[in-house]
């Protein structure tokens, strides 16, 4: 059962990152929008169940809830904490699948595109980190022609500079370093 070793703000208002001393995952991140998404998932559901959560995140030693405007961080974060402090760490599954889910190198080595290949050695280098220690991530969903879609996660997938100042820097670095033609899209 993993202890709470700190919990954070995050530059979304309405999400907080709670750091573990014993990770929840290892080295696979896990998304859920909503509370029937997470239906499957023990961890996610559980927190879902406390009541106001809007999304779940973890990854490793970090779990990022996201609440709903309608309740303040002094009642609710007490609740999160119950669930959290009795879950069980989740097993990694294996395959090109699996690795796509996770992105990063992991993703990378799975797919035979260069492009894409570069593409996730700069997100892992120079951007998941920083948005890791925000409490949020990116995923690649596709880089089809030279549209590349990614898709935000956890504090990152509901704040506003995600979608609009971080998603631009990473627009201009990848046009810079790996292609011109490459427009980034959220989704």
């Amino acid at each position: 059962m993993p202890k709470i070793a700190d919990i954070q703000e995050t530059p979304n208002p309405n999400a907080v990152k709670f750091i573990l001393r014993e990770p929840v995952s290892y080295g696979t991140s896990h998304s859920f929008d909503n509370a029937a998404s997470a239906d499957a998932d023990a961890l996610a559901s559980s927190i879902f169940d406390v009541g106001d959560v809007v999304s779940v995140f973890y990854m490793d030693k970090m779990i990022t809830v996201e609440k709903t405007d309608e309740v303040e961080w002094d009642v609710i974060l007490p609740e999160l904490a119950v669930p959290i402090r009795a879950a069980e760490p989740v097993k990694s599954g294996n395959g090109s699948s699996a690795a796509r889910s996770v992105g990063g190198a992991i993703a990378a080595a799975a797919d035979d595109d260069p492009t894409l290949r570069e593409i996730e050695a700069l997100l892992d280098e120079r951007i998941r980190p920083y948005l890791a220690g925000d409490g949020g991530w990116l995923e690649i969903i596709e880089l089809a022609g030279s549209t590349l879609r990614i898709r935000y996660q956890g504090a990152c997938g509901s704040c506003p500079s995600s979608l609009t100042g971080t998603l631009m820097a990473i627009e201009n670095m990848i046009r810079e370093e790996i292609d011109p033609d490459i427009e980034v899209v959220a989704v």
